[in-house]
């Protein structure tokens, strides 16, 4: 069974631990290195979850599973998801499906008009879930470290049920 909830500053230490593997498993994906996060802190990661944005993660059996952050909205109605990663035990079971759709729902609640995101080129399973749902190519963006990525984006309905 997959749950998608809400992590919130007391919760750091299952943030930190989902994304330490991210960063070891798939250093690739992210801005953010390995090195930068290891030795942080209890603060630095009350921080990070009190910071602007809703902060998932979706457990599978009551065993965590994967993470997303939905990042709210810009003056032009662009909200982000960040940061979307899933675990080995949870791959290919819904996880990545279950998260998408928790900030689909997040932007939706803050009334966002678009949801966005960057995937790294060549980075087909991300890709691919992100197109199942809904999402299409804006062309590329090269960040500093020289890895060019896909900017991806939809509409947000906002019919969508709600998350408070």
């Amino acid at each position: 069974m997959i749950n998608v909830r809400e992590l919130h500053p007391d919760d750091w230490e299952v943030w930190r631990d989902l994304r330490i593997a991210a960063l070891a498993e798939a250093p690739y994906a992210f801005h953010s290195r390995l090195e930068e996060w290891l030795g942080v802190g209890e603060t630095a990661w009350r921080e990070r979850l009190a910071a602007p944005g809703r902060y998932f993660v979706a457990d599978l059996d009551g065993r965590p599973a994967g993470m997303a952050c939905a990042i709210p909205p810009d003056p032009e109605g662009i909200a982000d998801l960040l940061s979307l990663w899933v675990a080995p035990h949870g791959r290919g079971l819904g996880i990545g499906d279950a998260l998408v759709s928790a900030v689909l729902a997040q932007a939706a609640a803050w009334h966002a008009e678009r949801l966005a995101l960057h995937v790294v080129i060549g980075n087909d399973a991300a890709s691919g879930l992100y197109r199942r749902h809904g999402f299409a190519d804006f062309g590329t963006v090269a960040r500093p470290d020289g890895v060019v990525e896909i900017r991806m984006e939809r509409p947000v309905p906002q019919d969508l049920p709600h998350r408070s």
